[in-house]
């Protein structure tokens, strides 16, 4: 995958859209100092890119009932199973994230329930009843401190 190169007009335009995805795009070109039909040019270039792969809405799982966020990493006994695996994982409604990881265990997910007994249910009854996975080791998140989209924050400081 190509890397992109990012002047600063684009990186204070993705620092807009990030912190707000509705924002007006004529307002973003006012901030920005240019016209509102270059802000378009430079967002359709963005998603051509890869750089920018959709907007959405961000809902709070708890105000849904969904009070226990876990983190389970699951092990594969046989790699030639992994995508089938993570074909059935993607199945599964409360799985929301699906990570490779390195270590003693293949992948990591990260999933919301309605309570530790619906937690437990989706682990013994729907994680590893999934041919070829053999443990999975859960972790329950206590609270979210916080929640951002990478780098954005630091694309001026070129840190990286």
């Amino acid at each position: 995958m190509t890397k992109v190169n990012l002047d600063a007009t684009d990186r204070k335009i993705l620092r807009f859209l990030v912190k707000n995805a509705r924002m007006p795009y004529l307002e973003i070109a006012r901030e920005c100092g240019i016209s509102g039909a270059a802000i378009h040019q430079r967002i359709k270039k963005l998603e051509d890119s890869g750089v920018v792969l959709g907007s959405r809405l961000t809902v709070n799982p708890k105000m849904l009932g969904f009070d226990v966020c876990a983190f389970v990493n699951i092990r594969i006994q046989d790699p030639m199973m992994t995508v089938s695996v993570v074909e059935k994982i993607k199945h599964i409604p409360e799985v929301v994230e699906c990570h490779f990881i390195t270590g003693n265990y293949t992948l990591m997910v990260k999933l919301y329930c309605v309570d530790n007994e619906h937690l437990m249910h989706t682990i013994f009854d729907s994680i590893l009843h999934i041919q070829g996975v053999s443990s999975t080791q859960t972790y329950i998140s206590l609270d979210e401190s916080f929640q951002r989209e990478p780098y954005i924050e630091c694309l001026d400081e070129k840190r990286f």
